[in-house]
């Protein structure tokens, strides 16, 4: 199927997300769309199939202009379109989850169950997406669950297959199977449109790439383009891609993890007895597929959930179940996987969110008092040190971009005598010229001396910033491995499987 986006144009009030894009996706070709987060790519995408009306332009397929009013009529056009995430019922099976608004049924309407599962069954042999029919999608790892989510596009004979940000979630191995599913597709006739900003990927899979920056189409290349020339077709200046870092000489144990144990809101325990130790002048990173544990052990660590056994110790001094606001006090920096929710108050300006771990405390207050001259004065600096793109230290956080909005919660935190700085999802959702900061920033505390605690999702950012990688896995951790450790067997790690080893 050949599709055409011609000059769509998409405007939410004054804001334009999409700025004339001209785009000509093949039949048999993989697309990837590469752009900075808020370049307009998803708006795009959703544009496509049919969530969102562009303000201009046309959709061209197969040489006919076609307008579609919801996502069913682009489907019944041919084009699926698997989310980053995943519109799965998770209680639901494999096969209930596949023909889920379009059952076979037997008498009485009851779904034909043995007609779902031949039709999943017939679908995985056609594709290669083996899958078992009765799994209970809950049950099943993150990349059966992906592929589940592509049958159900390719049950309602999906010629143009659109892939948002796949990879999110996935281990190496599940990236490498998900991009031989991807060239299968392909191989059978159908299109791919495939949106990231990871620049490995997309030279390891398009057969053309198309920059977006800021809602506009930039160029469209070749993936023989080198992953520099592709950061600054994204960016618009040159990025440095590689973490350097000196070789440095770890002091003593400034972050200790003894046994730990932590239970979820379910009251499961997700922490299963997690011992580990950071040393000052050294960067541990802390890998792992999302939802193994992960996210409760760094509240647990910040004192934003119970530890239920074991002891956490920061520079000999316990600090187990003590209060947030006691956990930073002795030393704690901490910047939180969502920064939204938890890492700003998003209707203050970025002067007062730049004091949010010390509002009370000299200069800025005294007697209950706050010193407004102290807090712009503070903002001001760490604007400038820190380099935060904003009309000014009064404008509310919420107009900051996600990477300056980043940058103030690491200004914040930075700005401060810390024993250990732990960043958790530090980069998550920023381009690669904000990742360059942010990174630059880790490395620096790391040389001055600091203990740095780093937990990823993103396999090459724990491998570019780790002195030690520790792998975690169903909340254990499986192995603590060097960052010259293969890819594929960290992968192993990460997948619960493979020899740990400890260095």
């Amino acid at each position: 199927m050949r599709v055409e986006l011609k000059g769509i144009t998409k405007r939410f009030g004054s804001f334009t997300a999409n700025d004339s894009i001209n785009l000509v996706v093949e039949p048999g070709q993989i697309h990837c769309l590469l752009g900075e987060n808020g370049a307009g790519k998803s708006t795009l995408m959703n544009v496509l199939f049919g969530l969102l009306r562009a303000d201009e332009g046309e959709i061209v397929i197969n040489g006919e202009s076609v307008r579609f009013a919801n996502s069913g009529e682009a489907v019944r056009h041919g084009i699926g379109m698997v989310h980053q995430h995943f519109m799965l019922v998770p209680v639901f099976t494999a096969a209930e989850n596949v023909v889920l608004g379009f059952e076979p049924t037997r008498t009485l309407n009851r779904l034909d169950h043995k007609t779902a599962n031949a039709q999943i069954i017939e679908l995985s042999q056609k594709f290669g997406l083996e899958v078992d029919p009765n799994a209970v999608v809950e049950n099943l790892p993150v990349g059966l669950q992906q592929r589940v989510e592509i049958l159900k596009a390719l049950s309602h004979d999906a010629e143009l297959l659109i892939l948002d940000e796949p990879t999110a979630v996935l281990t190496p191995q599940e990236i490498d199977a998900l991009m031989e599913i991807m060239r299968s597709l392909a191989r059978d006739g159908k299109s791919i449109l495939f949106i990231t900003h990871k620049l490995k990927e997309v030279r390891a899979v398009a057969d053309v790439i198309t920059v977006i920056r800021q809602g506009r189409v930039i160029e469209s290349v070749p993936p023989s383009e080198s992953e520099n020339e592709l950061a600054a077709l994204m960016v618009g200046r040159e990025v440095n891609l590689t973490v350097r870092k000196e070789s440095t000489a770890p002091g003593d144990v400034v972050l200790e993890l003894r046994d730990v144990v932590v239970r979820d809101d379910r009251g499961l325990a997700v922490v299963n007895g997690v011992s580990l130790n950071v040393h000052a002048g050294e960067i541990v990173a802390l890998a792992g597929v999302q939802g193994n544990g992960q996210t409760e052990l760094v509240e647990a660590i910040a004192g934003l959930r119970r530890v239920e056994s074991g002891t956490i110790s920061l520079h000999g001094r316990d600090i187990t179940n003590r209060s947030p606001r006691a956990i930073l006090d002795a030393g704690l920096g901490h910047v939180p996987e969502d920064r939204q929710r938890d890492g700003l108050v998003l209707s203050m300006s970025v002067a007062d969110n730049l004091v949010l771990n010390t509002p009370r405390r000299a200069p800025f207050a005294r007697r209950g008092t706050r010193n407004l001259g102290a807090v712009d004065t503070n903002a001001t600096a760490l604007v400038e040190r820190f380099d935060i793109r904003t009309t000014g230290v009064a404008a509310a956080a919420s107009s900051l971009s996600g990477g300056n909005q980043q940058k103030v919660i690491v200004a914040r935190e930075l700005s401060r005598p810390l024993s250990c700085f732990m960043a958790s999802q530090p980069t998550r959702g920023l381009d690669v010229g904000s990742i360059e900061y942010v990174h630059r920033q880790i490395v620096n505390q790391r040389n001055e001396g600091l203990g740095v605690f780093i937990i990823s999702s993103e396999l090459d950012e724990v491998v570019a910033l780790g002195d030690r990688i520790a792998v975690m896995y169903a909340g254990r951790i499986t192995g603590i491995v060097d960052p010259s450790t293969s890819r594929e067997d960290i992968g192993l790690l990460m997948a619960g499987s493979g020899a740990g080893t400890h260095v």
